[in-house]
């Protein structure tokens, strides 16, 4: 975002900018070369010119080169000039200038900062200093670009002129523009239930190598439906300078399921699916509801954050969420001016909404969504705001924002960003009916564990809590977040808001780590039961009725000792595993195949964070060697930052350094020539040391410390033909108290999935 007036009205100013009717020039001017547009994760060198205004530059004054935080650009440096993002100083003048890099040096939302300071010298106006980003004069390869699109990427520049430490924006800041690369990867998605007749959109896209919708990709492609679908061309012209494609208004009249091959000649390049096709009182929308934009800590504008959700993500439900501290008047009014636009009852739900972001000790991020426009914001503070006309509108802690949301109608979630949640510091189950249970920051199923002794009766939601402008397909990129965003389906009997609440407040809804599958989970209730419409520990009138079955989220109270679970999963990849629990208990681990199946492929994951808060990531140095066997081929699962290593370097050696924060990442080793060899397994958090022959269907297990760390090993047949499985098992109940029942499904290619809990008691 450039500094225009509409920016400056949206957002206000970090730093003072000049006094008014004060000259601008005083503080001098700037230049950047060259201009354009450029490939993310390109290499490139830029020579960013700062002329001295008329108060010239003090000695030990100076400026600072600022970047937003969610940036993922080479970090800067001055020690190695062979190396990567080197970067050098001189002024016109020859007095000496020392450059100084630091990731949190600067204001949110620009915490980068490259500051340039005289020492042994002044300037006078026309004198120049000049920076040279990624200097390739003594060989080094140039500066890393962000692997993200950005329309204007910025190099924002302060000046120090009187060496007070104060320092004041130029009145122009040069950018750039970031656009995709070349195709590396087409994908296609469809939802995953409608009902017979009920209308659907297909959407086709090619990513680059870091996910950006490339508008590089062109082709005439042969669509091939699996059932009749009335709409769907024969074929399809996807032409140069799209980033993607949606054909809307699809419709299938008879039950059955549903794939869409994408072929180019006899070659399938995507493949979607599976849709379910079946009668019933619902369907399934699905929904990232929880990102921001660059008016805020992101990227971009918030209009193209809507947009991307809606036609390069092709989802059915979102919202925005900025941090309320950065949210004044006129940005909350455009927001909801933005939301009204974009919603369109049948085809894109969008709730206004924000992030409440109070610091953990007063209750952690929260996610407020309206049913409409028009309501008050209710901040957790002022932080960032110099208007502070409505401080009395403020909720300070969670337990005063629940107080002040009285009679509103809104939704809930807690979750996991910079700030962590603390559900036992403030819950309201009127209002809080979600957590958030994995983002772009990575997996947090302690988030929802932590409430079932405290009687809290929330559903499971995933989302990106993007920053990246790609709401509904967020990827981590090269920095700080280590997973791929969520995605959540909602089971809503239209796509309408009041479809999507009612789901909410009935937490008929699951989670995934960002893939669309088909998650059933329903119980049948032998001796009967008594469903509540509404948590009757909140809602003591809430409507009730009999009934001998549940579905997930629903509320149940029944006489018998144990419930009839019945799940049913239509995957887009094969089915390694299903935990079905009862709270944190895991009542059974459900496998598709058997000993009998395995065979010469061995699967080694490791997971984990250092804790709950902002430090959370785990790094994971290591090797293992698959001693007398030759490795054949190996898969890299959730290796979502190519730059970091995860490759084969002998014939019985996998190496890897990698970053986990709660959620997974690994690799399938496909061995040959086994001849009752050793399996060792070295890192830097621990060691396992095996026969080959001793991995089979169980996990062997390292314990690592931290929050759930660890290291997995375990075989896998050499092909799991199983994408689609339905399990029925009989789920004991506990006496006393709420019976939890939840499962997590995880695919082949590294996604979960959670059902929201069925609340079960006696």
């Amino acid at each position: 975002m450039s500094d225009t007036p509409v920016a400056t009205d949206l957002v206000g100013a970090v730093w003072p900018a000049s006094h008014p009717g004060e000259d601008p020039m005083l503080y001098g001017h700037v230049d950047l070369q060259p201009k354009g547009a450029f490939e993310a994760r390109s290499v490139q060198t830029f020579r960013l010119v700062y002329t001295v205004g008329r108060y010239g530059i003090d000695d030990t004054g100076g400026i600072a080169v600022l970047f937003r935080f969610v940036g993922d650009q080479g970090d800067l440096q001055t020690d190695d000039p062979t190396g990567y993002n080197y970067v050098t100083a001189q002024t016109s003048t020859g007095a000496r200038i020392r450059l100084h890099y630091g990731g949190t040096s600067g204001h949110r939302p620009w915490f980068k900062a490259l500051a340039a300071k005289l020492h042994g010298g002044y300037l006078r106006e026309g004198d120049t200093i000049t920076i040279v980003f990624g200097d390739t004069s003594q060989g080094s390869p140039g500066m890393k670009l962000q692997t993200f699109c950005e329309s204007g990427f910025e190099f924002k520049v302060v000046a120090d002129v009187c060496a007070v430490g104060h320092y004041t924006p130029l009145p122009e800041t040069p950018s750039i523009a970031i656009v995709p690369g070349p195709p590396a990867t087409w994908r296609a998605a469809l939802p995953t239930l409608r009902r017979p007749g009920e209308t659907f959109q297909f959407g086709l896209k090619a990513e680059d190598k870091w996910g950006n919708p490339s508008h590089l990709a062109e082709g005439r492609f042969r669509l091939q439906a699996s059932l009749p679908v009335d709409g769907l061309p024969e074929h399809l012209h996807y032409k140069s300078g799209q980033r993607a494609v949606t054909l809307e208004g699809l419709s299938v009249a008879e039950p059955g399921e549903l794939s869409i091959k994408v072929y180019d000649g006899n070659a399938l390049i995507a493949e979607a699916g599976p849709l379910l096709i079946r009668d019933g009182t619902v369907s399934g929308y699905w929904g990232d509801l929880h990102g921001q934009s660059g008016e805020s800590i992101g990227i971009g504008a918030s209009r193209e954050y809507f947009d991307f959700a809606r036609n390069m993500s092709f989802l059915d439900v979102t919202s925005h969420q900025a941090n309320d501290f950065q949210v004044n008047n006129a940005f909350w009014k455009h927001l909801n001016a933005l939301t009204a636009e974009y919603h369109e009852d049948n085809r894109f739900v969008v709730f206004p909404g924000y992030e409440w972001s109070g610091n953990t000790a007063v209750g952690g991020d929260r996610n407020v969504f309206f049913r409409t426009e028009g309501r008050q914001i209710h901040r957790s503070s002022h932080a960032l705001l110099p208007d502070r006309s409505d401080l009395a509108t403020d909720a300070p802690d969670a337990r005063r924002l629940f107080e002040m949301l009285e009679g509103e109608d809104c939704c809930v979630y807690a979750h996991v960003g910079g700030r962590y949640a603390d559900i036992k510091f403030a819950h309201d189950p009127r209002f809080e009916t979600a957590m958030e249970i994995h983002s772009a920051w990575g997996t947090f199923e302690w988030l929802l564990t932590d409430g079932f002794p405290l009687g809290h009766r929330s559903g499971v939601v995933c989302n990106s809590d993007g920053h990246k402008g790609r709401p509904g397909a967020s990827y981590p990129g090269a920095a700080k977040f280590g997973a791929y965003g969520g995605l959540t389906c909602f089971y809503a009997e239209e796509l309408t808001r009041d479809g999507i609440f009612d789901a909410l407040r009935r937490r008929h809804h699951y989670g995934t780590t960002g893939c669309r599958l088909h998650l059933d989970v329903r119980a049948a209730l032998p001796g009967g039961g008594r469903l509540f419409e509404r948590d009757p520990n909140a809602f003591p009138d809430a409507g009730s009725h009999d009934t001998g079955e549940v579905m997930m989220g629903d509320i149940v109270q029944t006489a018998s000792d144990h419930l009839e679970l019945s799940i049913e999963v239509a995957a887009h990849a094969p089915i390694e595993r299903i935990e079905i629990r009862n709270g944190t208990d895991v009542v059974e681990l459900f496998r598709p195949y058997g000993k009998q199946d395995l065979g010469s492929r061995v699967r080694v994951l490791w997971s984990g964070a250092e804790y709950r808060g902002r430090g959370r990531q785990s790094t994971w140095i290591g090797k293992a060697r698959f001693g007398g066997a030759r490795v054949r081929d190996i898969r890299k699962i959730n290796a979502w930052n190519h730059e970091r290593r995860l490759e084969q370097t002998g014939t019985d050696m996998v190496e890897w350094n990698a970053l986990t924060t709660g959620n997974y990442g690994g690799f399938d080793a496909w061995l040959e020539e086994e001849n009752g060899g050793r399996f060792e397994l070295t890192c830097n958090h621990g060691s396992i040391h095996c026969q080959l022959d001793e991995i089979g269907l169980d996990d062997i297990v390292m314990e690592a410390g931290g929050l759930e760390r660890r290291i997995r090993v375990f075989r896998l047949p050499d092909e799991n033909p199983h994408r689609s499985v339905t399990h029925k098992l009989r789920v004991p109940l506990k006496a006393s108290g709420d019976n939890p029942i939840w499962v997590c499904v995880n695919t082949e290619d590294g996604f979960q999935a959670w059902s929201s809990p069925i609340f079960a008691f006696r």
